[in-house]
């Protein structure tokens, strides 16, 4: 496994221990409040509170907690500033579709010493080290 491929796997580990904490207390705070459990099931989802914190973090700082702490930043592949739609695409791809890429081919998916995985390739992004 490249160097950026380890910093990643660490950054989305860290990531997801933050949105599980967060995950938490939204839930805490929300079981006083609604007594709904439908509406428990559809929105305190960890997955939900994670795509809303990495998609708020990236969008405006270009990098997640985890990203930050491990040196990394995301960025656009011609340099300009990223979009919704390629953190949104980004987002939906990793968390679905990614999964099977890696699966079906295995040595091909890292690109660029792990700089460019399949997400990234759909959405035009670059993981770079700071």
């Amino acid at each position: 496994m490249k160097s950026i491929t380890k910093k990643r796997t660490k950054a989305i580990l860290i990531d997801l221990a933050i949105s599980k904490a967060v995950t938490a207390c939204v839930e805490y705070f929300l079981r006083k409040k609604v007594k709904n459990e439908a509406f428990h099931a559809l929105v305190t989802p960890t997955l939900v509170v994670m795509w809303s914190l990495e998609y708020a973090q990236l969008r405006k700082y270009g990098q997640t907690i985890g990203y930050k702490t491990m040196g990394l930043t995301l960025e656009n592949q011609d340099g300009s500033k990223l979009t919704s739609n390629q953190i949104i695409k980004r987002l939906a791809y990793r968390d679905t579709l990614s999964t099977l890429d890696y699966l079906k081919n295995r040595q091909a998916f890292e690109v660029q010493d792990g700089s460019i995985l399949p997400h990234d390739q759909v959405s035009g992004t670059v993981v770079r080290e700071v």
